[in-house]
């Protein structure tokens, strides 16, 4: 099989693997490394520099028994549907077709209505929370950038593969749009840890300090992730 890397180069790979593989030569790398990709459901072989084509297909094929099995235990995707029950910002809110009201899709008192064709449920749950994650999550950053007495320029929500926020040198803060789905005590940590890195480009004790200050108990939304985070990515 042939496995094209993101710098074009491509291997020629003569073991048929019985699963997808995304390879990945990263100049960083200080050694062989597998990680299995939430979004795109697939394995992800990282190679350091010097890597030879052998190297790498013998370290696929001594853990192909762990990929078979990661890959196994992936939650099957799902779309948005009426009847369902979902955490939205921290709270339980259930989702109800409602095909004669003109909402698009709008909450009231723990239901999020949506109207329209059956069809077009989950397209509108899914922008409806993108919408209301931009609000929420700026006005928090907001909130909490202030504290450290920094700024907020923009918040954009992302369709990202695996990270749930990320901060620019430009102060625009960026969040994936699945973190509404997550507990609040998740959302709380997120952000302070995206906020903090406005005052610390790094992950240094000072960045953490900053973390616990704006969000104490953040290892609680930080084992929460860690231990459910991808379940949030069964919704596509």
């Amino acid at each position: 099989m042939k496995i094209t890397l993101l710098t074009g180069k491509t291997y020629n790979i003569q073991e048929a693997f019985d699963f997808p593989l995304k390879v990945i030569r990263s100049s960083r790398a200080k050694r062989l490394t597998l990680r299995i990709d939430n979004k795109e459901r697939l394995p992800v072989l990282s190679l350091p520099p010097r890597c030879t084509q052998k190297q790498a297909v013998a370290f696929v094929n001594l853990h192909h028994d762990w990929i078979i099995d990661s890959l196994s235990k992936l939650p099957q995707t799902k779309k948005f549907c009426s009847g369902q029950s979902i955490s939205l910002f921290g709270k339980p809110v259930t989702i109800c077709h409602a095909p004669e009201k003109r909402c698009g899709a709008r909450q009231e008192e723990g239901i999020l209505y949506v109207s329209g064709s059956s069809e077009f449920t989950h397209r509108r749950v899914k922008d409806f929370i993108k919408k209301e994650a931009q609000a929420q999550f700026y006005k928090l950053s907001r909130q909490l950038a202030k504290k450290i007495g920094c700024q907020v320029n923009d918040v954009v929500i992302k369709d990202t593969k695996s990270r749930w926020g990320s901060c620019s040198s430009l102060n625009n803060i960026n969040y994936n749009w699945r973190l509404a789905l997550a507990p609040q005590s998740v959302i709380n940590y997120i952000v302070a840890h995206e906020v903090s890195h406005l005052a610390h480009q790094n992950h240094s004790a000072a960045f953490w300090q900053c973390v616990a200050n704006l969000c104490p108990d953040y290892e609680i939304g930080q084992n929460w992730l860690r231990e459910h985070g991808k379940e949030l990515y069964v919704f596509e």
